[in-house]
C-alpha cells in the first residue's frame, strides 16, 4: 500500500483518510503481533530526532510518544512542563518557541491548552506535526487509538457507540465523533445539559447524516451499546467553583448489557468509572491504553519513512 502519510502532519483527525486509517491499523496491528519491531531491534528510525513539547499535562500519551520513538531506535527531546521553557519563564511567544524547536528535530509532537496550537505548530514549522491535545478541542492519536482497540473488539461498521460525560470539553469524544460517519455509526450521547456536545459537532453531525440521540440516564443505553465510553468532567476547563458530578457506571447497570459489549475510557478516570468495574468482563481500558504505543509508533514510522507498506 503506497504510504501517503509520509511526511504528512496530523492535526485533526479530519485530516486522515478512511485508506490512511486502514494503513495506520495495518501497520500498528504489525507492530503489536511482532513486539520484536517495537523492541529496537530493527531501529527504523534510527536517524531521527522527535521533539515532545507537552505544554500540558500529560502521561500516557507523552509516555507512550516516547516510547514508541525510543523502541523504534529515534532520540527524543522535549520538556513535560513548560514553566522551564523560555516560553513559560522569559515571556518568549509560542510561535517563536515552535519554530525554533521545529528546526532541532524531524517530527514535533505537541500538547498545549490553547484550542489551535497544533494547527499554529504546523503552520509554523517545516517538519510534520502531531497534535497530542489542544485544548478542548481535539486528539486524533487518541481517537486512532480508540478506533483501533474497537476494531479489535467488534466491527466498526454500524457500531452502536455509547458515549458519557463531558461532550462539552472532552476532546477525545470530538474527535471521535468527527469520524463517525466514516463507518456509518449509531452514537448515543448521555450527559447533563451543562456538558452537552457543542453545537458546531452537532450540526457536523447532522450534515454528515451521522444517527444520533441523546439521553439522560445509562438504564436506557446500556442494553444496545457495542461499546460503552466514558470519559471524567473536564475539571481543569471549568472557570467557576460549579463542576457538575459525573453520571457513574456500576455493576449493577451492567446487569443489562450485551455479554460481548466492552467499556472503553481515555484515562484518567475520576468517579465515574468506579475500580469495581475493573474486575467485570466488560472493562477493555487498560487494553486500549496499551494500544497507544502501537498506534504511535505506527503513525511515527510511516510519517517519518517514505516507503510503501
Amino acid at each position: 500500500m503506497k504510504n501517503s502519510l509520509y511526511k504528512k502532519s496530523v492535526v485533526s483527525i479530519q485530516d486522515l483518510t478512511l485508506e490512511e486509517f486502514k494503513l495506520i491499523f495495518a501497520k500498528a496491528n504489525e507492530y503489536k503481533k511482532n513486539e520484536g519491531l517495537i523492541l529496537g531491534t530493527s531501529n527504523p528510525l534510527k536517524d531521527k530526532i522527535i521533539a515532545s513539547t507537552f505544554f500540558e499535562a500529560s502521561t500516557r500519551t507523552r509516555l507512550s510518544f516516547e516510547a514508541a520513538a525510543n523502541r523504534l531506535g529515534a532520540r527524543v527531546i522535549g520538556f513535560a512542563d513548560s514553566n522551564n521553557t523560555s516560553l513559560g519563564a522569559k515571556g518568549e511567544g509560542l510561535k517563536d518557541t515552535l519554530k525554533i524547536i521545529g528546526g532541532y528535530a524531524d517530527l514535533l509532537v505537541i500538547r498545549h491548552p490553547q484550542e489551535g496550537s497544533a494547527r499554529l505548530a504546523a503552520e509554523v514549522c517545516q517538519i510534520p506535526v502531531i497534535n497530542a491535545g489542544d485544548g478542548a478541542n481535539q486528539h486524533p492519536t487518541q481517537t486512532l487509538l480508540d478506533l483501533f482497540t474497537m476494531q479489535s473488539i467488534t466491527q466498526l461498521e454500524g457500531l452502536h457507540l455509547v458515549l458519557i460525560g463531558d461532550l462539552r470539553y472532552g476532546r477525545t469524544l470530538h474527535s471521535l465523533v468527527q469520524i463517525a460517519h466514516l463507518f456509518k455509526m449509531r452514537l448515543y450521547f448521555v450527559a447533563f445539559e451543562q456538558l452537552t456536545l457543542p453545537e458546531t459537532l452537532l450540526f457536523q453531525l447532522k450534515c454528515q447524516a451521522v444517527q444520533f440521540s441523546f439521553h439522560k440516564n445509562l438504564e436506557e443505553v446500556i442494553p444496545v451499546a457495542d461499546i460503552l465510553y466514558l470519559t471524567r468532567i473536564q475539571k481543569e476547563r471549568f472557570a467557576g467553583p460549579d463542576i457538575p458530578k459525573p453520571l457513574v457506571l456500576t455493576k449493577n447497570l451492567l446487569k443489562k448489557a450485551k455479554k460481548t459489549m466492552k467499556i472503553l475510557h481515555p484515562l484518567p478516570r475520576q468517579e465515574e468509572l468506579p475500580r469495581e468495574i475493573d474486575t467485570t468482563p466488560h472493562a477493555y481500558y487498560f487494553e486500549q491504553a496499551q494500544n497507544g504505543i502501537y498506534i504511535r509508533a505506527a503513525l511515527l514510522d510511516l510519517i517519518l519513512n517514505d516507503k510503501e507498506h
